[in-house]
């Protein structure tokens, strides 16, 4: 007898694993499937020391996914994303633009944890949901999708049939693959270099991007590592300039870190592994097809510009259980309307920081000026600052 589930989740990432909390919490019967089982410790080999920001809007799905009460002691609130352009000649601070949260609520931006203690965390809330079935170590190799269901194949031969396939399996999907889906793809020559890093003065949650050439130098705040504060770091450089400096000494890259931080929290001290990532945009053609909705990295990837990445997958993910509660689960009204609602906001956010990461990366002195005189015009109105604020967490 073939298995049944109302939702297979192909995918089991931060992502895939909060769909599969947030449709099991909705009380669908729900199977996750993810090829690399979760590291769920800081220490232990292949761990994802990366961190992600969740922001305000974003905290209602894992409220509603039994996962906030777990998340928020170990998070660090944004309460402030400070923008520096040190792009002038003496590659020092020339503008220091802070956008406050308090100006549009009573909440911070949005919280910060390490992906390791997500995983964690999203796991042993699986586990107290009798109604989801976590599949780590498997994949999804084949999907054949009907007018009523659809039959996905997995990688041990098993065949498991659903009434909505989600596809949360990453920029080189096998689902959107299988179903025919294409993407567009923007790439830039450039990667990311992720590191966590102490430092004397406390951060006073703030998230700060310092921008030069070649990308963004972004600091994140965490919580406190062995009683100092203490940052993430995401700088964006050159894919052979990222490269090079993921191999210097650890002297030689401290050096280098405190150069182009331009000392904002005082001297900053490596205290993890340096990890290296492309960096492109992807736009999916069509957010849905019969029987499957695509969603985050499966959907759309862009630039860890503005924390925009993640938060427009937990976006996608309110807009399904939304349609979920209203319309047959799976059916060709359910999708057309996600495709609708999602595919126009998505295409928006990831052209939008397309253009964001180009300006980050001007190198020609003049196009750096014109950068540093447009966020002083864009910060200088207060009407213009809180509707970039609005809409950078996604709000009306």
């Amino acid at each position: 007898m073939r298995n049944t589930t109302d939702i297979l989740i192909s995918g089991g990432g931060v992502a895939g694993l909060t769909a599969a909390a947030a449709f099991g919490s909705a009380g669908f019967t729900v199977t996750c499937v993810e090829p690399t089982p979760p590291v769920t410790e800081a220490t232990a080999p292949g761990a994802d020391l990366r961190t992600t920001a969740f922001l305000t809007p974003s905290i209602a799905v894992l409220e509603a996914a039994g996962l906030w009460q777990r998340l928020q002691p170990h998070a660090a609130a944004l309460q402030i994303m400070r923008i520096i352009d040190a792009g002038g000649a003496a590659q020092e601070p020339r503008q220091i633009k802070d956008f406050d949260a308090s100006e549009l609520s009573d909440q911070p931006f949005g919280w910060n944890l390490p992906n390791w203690l997500l995983r964690r965390e999203m796991v042993t809330r699986l586990a107290e949901l009798p109604n989801v079935t976590f599949l780590p170590g498997l994949s999804t190799t084949a999907l054949l999708t009907r007018e009523d269901s659809a039959t996905v194949t997995l990688s041990d031969g098993r065949q498991i049939d659903a009434k909505l396939i989600v596809a949360a399996d990453g920029r080189n999907s096998t689902m959107r693959q299988a179903a025919g889906i294409g993407v567009k793809t923007f790439r830039y020559g450039q990667k990311a270099l992720t590191f966590a890093v102490t430092h004397p003065q406390t951060h006073q949650n703030i998230s700060t991007e310092i921008h030069r050439t070649g990308g963004p130098f972004t600091l994140v705040p965490l919580p406190d590592i062995n009683g100092e504060p203490a940052s993430a770091v995401v700088w964006m450089e050159r894919g052979p300039e990222a490269l090079r400096l993921s191999t210097l000494p650890q002297a030689e890259f401290e050096a280098a870190i405190n150069a182009r931080s331009c000392q904002i929290l005082g001297p900053l001290t490596l205290v993890s592994k340096r990890l290296v990532w492309p960096m492109i945009a992807q736009l999916a053609c069509a957010m849905s097809g019969q029987r499957l909705a695509l969603m985050a990295e499966a959907a759309h990837v862009v630039p860890p510009i503005g924390a925009q990445g993640l938060n427009m997958s937990l976006a996608d993910l309110k807009c399904l259980l939304t349609l979920a509660e209203t319309l047959p689960l799976g059916s060709a009204k359910m999708l057309q309307a996600y495709h609708k609602r999602r595919h126009p906001e998505v295409t928006a956010r990831v052209y939008g920081i397309d253009a964001l990461n180009r300006a980050s990366m001007a190198e020609a002195p003049f196009l750096r000026d014109l950068r540093a005189m447009g966020l002083n015009a864009l910060h200088s109105f207060a009407p213009v600052r809180r509707t970039l604020m609005r809409a950078g967490l996604g709000l009306r």
